[in-house]
This record gives structure tokens, C-alpha cells and sequence, in this order.
């Protein structure tokens, strides 16, 4: 079972790609985040003749998350419950007994600010939800965009990108330990030590011919499926395309048991 996560940063813009590298790659499961779509307008029926189920979230122009499938989506949550939250930033479902729940975190802007405090109280209420859900759904996966790198092999300058930096402060990185420490593991990591492999590159300044990027896309599987996770990693492929998102897919593999 091959299980991706993708920002396609607009699935209008991007459609074409998406299309493309669901025939090319072939996962089972994706969850996409920042589709940028109200509902009536998720291209439902262009997913499905490329094989793919879906259910989404979406809102106009900003945030939308969506779950793909080449089998059925059953038991299907919006939103972080008991969190008061108008951005469409979170969907879980079930598929093929996997418990699949795709993020899209909140950027956070700039520490001190108002949507940085608005960043560390959504990521404290994810964590007393997934504490419950790992409880009932033992086989696990989390995934999505996190816009944390979760440490400095992570980022393309640790000089930069500090303990006082958005995406790397202490606060955010200790806010995402706390999820590892649920019992949730970094698929990559299982199979990579490796620095200097990102999932984000800006669009400014050659960043992405230069590898300056972020490492930000996460896969995370839960204790009872570490010892299925038999591969992981990030796909730079769908970046190298015309009109790309800035962001590339992160994958994790999962052996049937």
C-alpha cells in the first residue's frame, strides 16, 4: 500500500499534474492539501475516471484538503472536533483498514504574531485528537503538510532557519515531538539519514536548482504499521514540470501483513 501527500498549492492549476503523476506513480491513497476549492467545484468525476475515489473539504481560494483512493473511503472526519475552525484544514477517513488522517498545518507567519499563537493552539488541539484516534484506529497514518522541518538536517541552512524561525522555532518543534511521542513515527527517517532532501522550495531566487528547501512534507506512520513502513521518500519529479507547486510529494510504503 503506497500512501503520498501532496500541496498542490491550487488543484485547479495543477489537475493536469496531479493526473499525470497518479498514472506515472501509482499510489493507493493520497491526501492533498491547499486544493484552493469550494466543494461544487473538486473535479470529483476527472479523479474517478483516473481511478481514484475522493472525498474533500475545501473553501474559495485559500486551505482545502481531499483524500484519494483506489478503494473504498469509509468513516470520514472534517476538522479537529471541538475545535472551532472555519479553515478547511484536516480529513481523516479509512482505507483498507488504515486509518488515513491528511494535515494541512497552519503556517504560523512570524513567531509573536497572532496566527502563530493561532498555529501552536491548533497543533496542541490535533494532539489531544490524535491521542484518542490512535487509540481507536491502531494502524495509523499522518500525514500532510506541516510547515515544521523537524530538524536540521531538514532545512538548507540551520544558520537560517534557527530556533527563532518561523517553521523551526522551539515551540513548533516541540509541538510536533509531542505527536512523535503519541507513538507516531517519520516514515522517512525510518529509511533516510540523509540532509538536504526537501519537499519545498520557494519559487524565488532559483531555490529549487539551488536545493535551497524545506523539508516540511511529513509521512508519519503509528507503532503498529512501523513494522510494515518497508520504504519512504519524496518524489522531486512533479516539481520539475511547468507551472509546478512549490511543493513535491512524500510518500511511505507499507507491506501487506
Amino acid at each position: 500500500m503506497k500512501i503520498a501527500s501532496w500541496n498542490v498549492n491550487s488543484l485547479n492549476v495543477r489537475l493536469p499534474h496531479l493526473q499525470q503523476w497518479l498514472a506515472d506513480f501509482g499510489p493507493d491513497v493520497v491526501g492533498l492539501q491547499e486544493t484552493k476549492l469550494e466543494d461544487h467545484k473538486f473535479p470529483e468525476d476527472a479523479l474517478l475516471a483516473a481511478g481514484y475515489r475522493n472525498v474533500f473539504a475545501g473553501q474559495k481560494t485559500y486551505n482545502g484538503v481531499a483524500i484519494l483512493a483506489r478503494h473504498a473511503i469509509s468513516d470520514v472526519q472534517v476538522g479537529i472536533p471541538d475545535f472551532d475552525d472555519v479553515q478547511q484544514r484536516v480529513i481523516a477517513a479509512t482505507v483498507n483498514g488504515v486509518r488515513i488522517v491528511n494535515l494541512y498545518v497552519v503556517n504560523g507567519q512570524d513567531i509573536g504574531t497572532d496566527k502563530y499563537a493561532y498555529k501552536l493552539r491548533w497543533l496542541d488541539a490535533l494532539h489531544g485528537w490524535l491521542a484518542g484516534e490512535l487509540r481507536t484506529h491502531p494502524q495509523m497514518v499522518v500525514m500532510g503538510d506541516f510547515n515544521i522541518a523537524p530538524d536540521d538536517r531538514d532545512v538548507n541552512d540551520p544558520d537560517v532557519w534557527n530556533d527563532d524561525h518561523i517553521l523551526t522555532s522551539t515551540a513548533e518543534r516541540a509541538a510536533l515531538q509531542r505527536l512523535l511521542d503519541l507513538g507516531l513515527h517519520d516514515a522517512f527517517r525510518l529509511h533516510h539519514d540523509d540532509a538536504g532532501i526537501f519537499s519545498w522550495w520557494d519559487y524565488r531566487q532559483a531555490a529549487f536548482r539551488r536545493n535551497l528547501g524545506l523539508r516540511i512534507d511529513l509521512t508519519l506512520v503509528s507503532n503498529a504499521l512501523k513494522p510494515n513502513t518497508v520504504n519512504a521518500g519524496i518524489d522531486r519529479t512533479p516539481r520539475t514540470w511547468e507551472r509546478p507547486s512549490d511543493h513535491t510529494p512524500a510518500w511511505v510504503q507499507l507491506a501487506a501483513e
